[in-house]
C-alpha cells in the first residue's frame, strides 16, 4: 500500500484541500513551492506511463480538478505548474499517479 493509498483511507493525516469520488487533493509535506499540492486519483493508477483507455475519465478528471483546486485557492489567475513524474529518471518517488500543483512563486524554464 502506498502513502497516497494510506491518506485516501485517512490512516495518515493529510492537509486535503479538495475531494470527490475520483480523487483527492492535499499539501504537499516537503513542498517545492509556497504552495505544493498533490492531486492523487483514488484509483491506483501506477504511473501515466501505464495508465489505461479505461483511466480516461479520471485522467481528463484530475486536470479539471486542478484547474478548480487552482480557482479555490487564488492562485488560478497568476499561474501555476503542474508536474507528472513517470518512473525514476522522471522524478517519481511514490509509485501512485499523482499530479504536483505548484504556485506563488515564479517557474523557470526548462525545469529540473
Amino acid at each position: 500500500m502506498t502513502i497516497f493509498e494510506k491518506i485516501i483511507a485517512r490512516e495518515i493525516p493529510a492537509t486535503i484541500v479538495h475531494e470527490d469520488d475520483l480523487c483527492i487533493c492535499f499539501h504537499d509535506i516537503s513542498p517545492q513551492a509556497p504552495t505544493h499540492l498533490l492531486m492523487v486519483p483514488k484509483k491506483r493508477i501506477v504511473r501515466v506511463g501505464e495508465a489505461e483507455a479505461e483511466d480516461k475519465e479520471t485522467l481528463g478528471h484530475l486536470l479539471l480538478m486542478a484547474q478548480e483546486v487552482a480557482r479555490n485557492e487564488g492562485f488560478l489567475e497568476s499561474g501555476f505548474r503542474v508536474v507528472i513524474n513517470n518512473g525514476s529518471d522522471g522524478g517519481e518517488a511514490v509509485p501512485h499517479l499523482h499530479l504536483h500543483l505548484l504556485a506563488r512563486r515564479k517557474m523557470s524554464w526548462p525545469p529540473g
